[in-house]
């Protein structure tokens, strides 16, 4: 599912190119041709006509414009291509330009977001980009600290990732007894009633965690140690320090470091490194459905 996911933008784009080229040449060439066609065969039966005339003989006016009609009718290649063209195109423009949807499969963003979550990314927040290579062309605005952001998986470009920004090109962040530091400031929290998991009916610490401008909800289970298991040897990773209490990462130019809601059950940046700025899909910020609760529709932070 992941690969027909990831592969949909490119096959949007061949479909609309394939389309387009279709729809282009029937109306600056086929139709023409088919007019042409259409207009010889109607004077060769207008003469004919004429000659039964002229012998007494009454002319069929409705074979004339059945004849017209046969003549003039695209193939249904052809039509199929010229209806679907621009709905496809838009889909692709919308898609590539605007807003993507994405499904949640994974709970390492709750309680911000569930498994089954379908949401909304907003592609422009972060500059425009060149759909399928994802190139930068229009710089617009950066990832801020609090973002819940889609990106590129590092390890495998093919898959798409989500993930909340907590350090961005310059920070020191630093994640000991599970709390945050970000540049030496201590982030507060506030205690909240345990988190339910329903899927397993296990309970979780849950608190607020301030970045200042945003406010969002994280859990903690008490049972995981506060050290990282087993980091990988991800690129730069001399910029982070590993201990039993957790660890500490510079952030480097061009990159984020990202982390999810759920701490304790969470692959992210303390794993596999830092989210360089050409991964980056763009800025999540709406649930548009989720079919096991509706109630789960709306904007998020």
């Amino acid at each position: 599912m992941q690969d027909i996911l990831s592969n949909f933008a490119l096959i949007l784009f061949v479909l609309t190119i394939v389309t387009g080229i279709v729809w282009f040449l029937d109306v600056f060439y086929l139709a023409k041709q088919r007019r042409l066609i259409a207009d010889a065969a109607l004077r060769e039966f207008d003469a004919r006509n004429a000659k039964l005339q002229a012998e007494g003989v009454r002319a069929q006016e409705s074979n004339r414009a059945e004849i017209e009609a046969n003549l003039l009718k695209r193939p249904m290649w052809v039509e199929y291509s010229g209806s679907f063209f621009p709905v496809i195109a838009l889909v692709f423009f919308l898609r590539s330009f605007l807003f993507e949807p994405f499904k949640i499969p994974s709970s390492s963003m709750v309680p911000t977001l569930v498994i089954g979550d379908l949401i909304l990314v907003n592609k422009f927040t972060y500059g425009i980009r060149l759909p399928i290579i994802n190139k930068k062309i229009i710089e617009l605005n950066n990832p801020q600290r609090g973002d819940v952001m889609v990106f590129k998986y590092p390890k495998d470009m093919s898959l798409d990732y989500i993930k909340r920004v907590v350090g961005v090109p310059g920070d020191r962040v630093v994640y000991e007894n599970k709390r945050l530091t970000v540049n030496g400031k201590v982030l507060s929290y506030q205690a909240l009633p345990d988190y339910l998991n329903e899927e397993n009916l296990t309970y979780s610490k849950q608190f607020v965690e301030n970045f200042g401008v945003v406010q969002h909800k994280i859990l903690n289970d008490e049972l995981a140690p506060s050290f990282v298991r087993n980091p990988d040897d991800f690129p730069q990773r001399e910029l982070c320090n590993y201990n039993a209490e957790g660890f500490a990462c510079t952030v480097p130019a061009g990159h984020y470091f990202m982390m999810g809601d759920n701490r304790d059950n969470s692959a992210d940046s303390r794993y596999w490194g830092f989210v360089p700025d050409k991964n980056i899909v763009g800025k999540a910020f709406f649930v548009w459905m989720n079919w096991n609760n509706v109630k789960r529709i709306g904007s998020f932070k």
